[in-house]
């Protein structure tokens, strides 16, 4: 199974990127994570991406917040499939890094997931993954059914309560 990379801009992007890390853990993806900034580290967070196909990586994580061009500086020097998570910062909330993420020009796509939607880019990673992966599939697939019965409890014990 390919890697996914988690790259964040800085380390206090960490706490929002844990839900993606359990994540990742829970499905079994293995997975590296890194500090690269598009603004202070740009040649090294380059030459990651650059080299990241031949290292084994399958799909690019980038968190970042405010400016939040690291998803894009990612995306320009690679082909794997890059997803941008904006982190909320305490400027605005997170819309800043969401419209820098989201808003990129024709030719380089950046799939985004919501403000400090880190669970989601990793579930999205583990679907891009999943398409040469029956195994990861299959683990997919049942933790949809885990969430179907969890809230299908809910709504019978709503209705039990009510």
């Amino acid at each position: 199974m390919r890697k996914v990379a988690v790259i964040m801009g800085s380390d206090s992007d960490l706490p929002a990127l844990r839900p993606c890390f359990e994540q990742l853990k829970v499905l079994e993806i293995p997975f590296e994570a890194h500090v690269y900034s598009a603004h202070r580290t740009p040649d090294a967070a380059a030459d990651f991406a650059k080299s990241a196909r031949e290292n084994g990586f399958g799909v690019l994580i980038a968190a970042a917040g405010k400016a939040a061009h690291l998803a894009g500086a990612l995306a320009a020097r690679t082909t794997l499939p890059v997803i941008g998570i904006p982190v909320k910062s305490s400027t605005l909330d997170g819309l800043d890094a969401l419209l820098s993420t989201v808003q990129m020009p024709s030719g380089m796509p950046v799939a985004t997931v919501a403000i400090d939607g880190a669970a989601n880019a990793a579930l999205l990673a583990a679907q891009i993954l999943a398409v040469s992966d029956e195994a990861l599939a299959g683990k997919l697939a049942d933790l949809r059914a885990k969430q179907t019965k969890k809230v299908l409890e809910k709504d019978a014990a709503l209705n039990i309560e009510l």
